[in-house]
């Protein structure tokens, strides 16, 4: 059992996040473990203000204050520094949000290419990955759009495509089909778990859509600051 937990792609230990509130505190996570395997895609359920935000933030090194241990691809990465976990970030992680904060001026390519040439991706190579990921998204011919002129399903195919770019050893999707409508949102989901699974990546995907956490591997819910 010791050795298949070392193995894993990311493992939570003992996680603590407290906040205060009017003088009064307010523990969100209180001792959570949670671990995922290599290559598993798994929902992370429960009702907002549940704490699904905030667990996100941590494993993705986005946020401090939180205490217990955090190790991604076999390195504990919650006592890192700012600069250390900036390379964590750009080197493991890729990112999708509810709302896709996409960067207004540049085109759905450039959108995507940005994130490879910050790694130190060649500018043709990044430009023709880019095109690749949005291609098989069903963006070809969105490419040279700017977000202002892509439907809400188009922008967030984009942002999966973003946080592919880098082949990410795990991706932190909060709530990444929230915004759009019924079937968009399974057109969406469709794409990004092919693209997942393509890739061999894990995933820690939190929804409040209990039809689209059926389709990954397994759920996992959080209730009163611990995973169930």
């Amino acid at each position: 059992m010791n050795e298949m937990r070392s193995q894993d792609m990311l493992k939570v230990t003992g996680l603590t996040r407290s906040f205060e509130q009017g003088g009064v505190k307010i523990d969100v996570l209180r001792g959570l473990d949670l671990a995922i395997a290599p290559g598993e895609i798994v929902a992370l359920l429960g009702p907002s203000g549940s704490g699904k935000s905030t667990l996100l933030q941590a494993v993705g090194l986005l946020e401090g204050g939180f205490g217990g241990s955090i190790r991604i691809d076999g390195e504990e990465v919650s006592k890192l520094d700012s600069g250390q976990r900036t390379v964590v970030r750009r080197d493991k992680l890729g990112f999708i949000y509810q709302f896709h904060h996409l960067l207004p001026d540049f085109s759905a390519l450039e959108n995507v290419v940005l994130p490879q040439l910050i790694l130190g991706t060649p500018q043709g190579e990044a430009e023709q990955r880019a095109r690749d990921l949005l291609g098989r998204l069903g963006l070809s011919e969105r490419v040279e759009h700017k977000p202002s002129k892509l439907s809400g399903g188009e922008q967030q195919r984009v942002a999966v495509a973003r946080a592919l770019a880098n082949r990410p050893r795990l991706i932190l999707a909060d709530e990444p089909t929230g915004n759009l409508d019924e079937k968009t949102a399974a057109g969406v989901f469709d794409q990004f778990l092919a693209l997942v699974r393509g890739h061999n990546s894990s995933a820690l995907v939190a929804t409040h859509n209990e039809a689209l956490a059926l389709r990954m591997d397994r759920a996992v819910r959080l209730h009163d600051g611990v995973l169930t």
